[in-house]
């Protein structure tokens, strides 16, 4: 009965994402890092849906290849498909161009690229983890960050979102490195919101809590860690990567123009202070 009742449950949220659907980014150009699959893949469809043309982009081009035909498989078609580490400076500088020669400029970037190589605590984690996680969680978000900005800066509007974590407020006992790197996050809009805004430049954080994705596997593929961990939810489920993709789309959108250097939650209720 629990089984069915999620199903049925997920299905419904699926559902209500796509009703909600909107043209309130027709005309738009975003860029979304590691978007095949997960919350990046939701949050392409969505911001597709809602009506921007979008740059899909990760490090496999097998995968890039698979997302695009997806999207446009379910009538999104105005999308295009960028390999992209963006831990290597040639495929950022190379997202971008490309993304301004196909559409001339880009309105949205949404900084999502994340790895966790390793699991323990944060005085385990080995130098060479550290540096990775770094490198890509957070380095690559500052520094295409700064590719975009000029763009954005030149157009006097623009919205950058990045991908946290509710480990960048309450750092998880398995995931020391990485969410430490997810609070760097949280300062990093802050203070890129505080030096763009003379330019009509926001830019904003969200921070994700337990999302049912490829990544967060080994947490709701056993039913009784599942439950466990449930217990820390007060919504009692996990989120759906649509749930993320819609409060993306409000920050990206001219709804929320009058809003930049914010974290926001969205967690179930997780606690969530610093």
């Amino acid at each position: 009965m629990l089984l069915t009742f999620k199903t049925v449950f997920h299905s419904q949220i699926l559902c209500r994402s796509m009703s909600q659907a909107t043209n309130k980014l027709s005309g738009k150009v975003a860029i979304v890092t590691a978007s095949t699959e997960g919350i990046g893949f939701a949050i392409a469809e969505r911001l597709a849906s809602d009506g921007a043309r979008v740059v899909v982009s990760s490090r496999r081009t097998g995968n890039v290849d698979r997302a695009v035909k997806e999207l446009q498989e379910k009538g999104l078609t105005d999308i295009m498909g960028l390999q992209c580490n963006v831990s290597k400076e040639k495929d950022r500088i190379n997202l971008v161009q490309e993304t301004v020669a196909k559409y001339g400029g880009i309105d949205i970037l949404v900084s999502n690229a994340a790895v966790n190589p390793a699991m323990g605590g944060i005085l385990d984690c080995a130098e060479p983890v550290w540096d990775k996680i770094f490198d890509v969680n957070v380095k690559s978000a500052w520094q295409l960050t700064q590719l975009v900005a000029p763009h954005m800066q030149k157009a006097k509007k623009g919205s950058i979102i990045y991908v946290a974590s509710i480990g960048g407020y309450h750092p998880l006992n398995l995931l020391g490195a990485y969410s430490l790197s997810k609070t760097c996050l949280l300062g990093l809009s802050k203070a890129v919101a505080q030096q763009l805004a003379p330019d009509n430049i926001r830019a904003n954080c969200i921070a994700p809590g337990i999302v049912k994705t490829k990544f967060s596997s080994p947490l709701h593929g056993n039913e009784a860690v599942y439950e466990k961990m449930m217990e820390s939810v007060p919504l009692g489920r996990m989120a759906e990567p649509s749930e993320m993709a819609g409060l993306v789309s409000f920050l990206a959108s001219d709804d929320a123009s009058y809003i930049t250097g914010e974290n926001f939650v969205a967690a179930g209720g997780m606690q969530s202070r610093l």
